[in-house]
């Protein structure tokens, strides 16, 4: 079941094209990692997907019904966006707001399974916490819960464990692939830690100027560009430590 298609898209970035021809399917239940290097439309083509930018050139296809305003989305966290103050029930509600339109109020549904995204991260507790208040952490499963809110059928995580120690990056990263397998969530996820990637996802998408490489994981990580890339980010590591 096919829910996304590119098709021959080109991504432009303040007037100058970064990415071209842009060819692939999302079905329903991958796991998809985007990879590259800094500034090789990652999050350019992220936006695209969610209809706040529009291809330079070629279409993307949205399948099954799925409308855009019903793909929930994890951005990165500017330091203004971590010092929201508003109570976690809050922010996690407003996932809803793109389906509510002129609604001045939730439903009984809506709040309802609020408290069931808040129970599936562990996060009910914190509910009438000020969002503000909580650890990096924290705050990125208050932001999940919220993207549930908006869909049950694709995830959109730009970077979602940026700036989190090991520990609680594996928490968050057990807790996708636990929306992946056991809820049947798509997942699109942006990530620079290709080792994680590659751990988790199904499917691999490697963007640079033209596209390097689509596909499962495991042939990836066969594939030159794979090889090449993973043991860059390998010698990187050990000259850190």
């Amino acid at each position: 079941m096919t829910l996304l298609e590119c098709k021959n898209v080109s991504l432009a970035y303040e007037g100058k094209t970064i990415v071209y021809g842009l060819d692939f399917k999302i079905e329903k239940g991958d796991y998809l990692c985007i990879v590259g290097e800094n500034g090789s439309g990652k999050t350019t083509l992220m936006k695209t997907i969610l209809g706040l930018k529009t291809p330079s050139e070629g279409e993307i296809i949205f399948g099954e019904g799925l409308l855009q305003k019903n793909i929930g989305y994890l951005p990165q966290q500017s330091s203004v966006q971590r010092d929201f103050p508003a109570t976690v029930k809050e922010v996690v509600m407003s996932g809803f707001l793109g389906k509510s339109g002129v609604r001045p109020f939730y439903s009984r549904e809506e709040k309802k399974k609020a408290t069931e995204n808040m129970e599936k991260l562990g996060i009910v507790d914190l509910a009438s916490r000020c969002y503000r208040d909580l650890s990096g952490g924290q705050q990125q499963r208050v932001l999940l819960a919220r993207a549930l809110c908006a869909t049950s059928d694709m995830l959109l995580l730009d970077e979602p464990v940026a700036g989190l120690d090991p520990k609680v990056s594996a928490e968050m990263y057990a807790l996708i692939e636990n929306l992946n397998k056991n809820e049947n969530i798509t997942v699109i996820m942006i990530s620079h830690d290709i080792y994680s990637a590659v751990k988790y996802s199904s499917h691999i998408l490697h963007v640079g100027h033209t596209p390097l490489f689509f596909g499962k994981t495991e042939d990836y990580l066969k594939s030159q560009v794979g090889r090449v890339f993973t043991n860059s980010e390998n010698k990187e590591e050990k000259a850190d430590e």
